[in-house]
């Protein structure tokens, strides 16, 4: 089943584009990369040749899905163990 905004939550985000929009951490405030891990309480993201660790709860993102439409959400309903998520959607 190809990811879209309406079944974004049950689906990996390794791999997806992100931008951070809004974040207590002022340092992480329009961090864009692409995501390359995921745990219970954080993203990793690749912006250029660093990555970066972003606590999920402390942000505001927007992905940008395969077939091009943004999803933006808060980040602390990401927190939890990816596989959880996955599976409550």
């Amino acid at each position: 089943m190809p990811i879209t905004k309406h079944n974004f939550m049950r689906h990996e985000l390794i791999g997806l584009e992100v931008v951070v929009l809004e974040s207590s951490d002022p340092s992480l405030k329009s961090l864009k990369g692409i995501v390359v891990d995921e745990t219970k309480n954080m993203l990793k993201i690749e912006a250029g040749e660093k990555v970066k660790s972003v606590p999920k709860s402390v942000v505001h993102l927007r992905f940008t899905l395969p077939n091009g439409e943004d999803v933006e959400i808060e980040g602390i309903r990401l927190v939890g163990r990816p596989e959880d998520r996955v599976r409550r959607g």
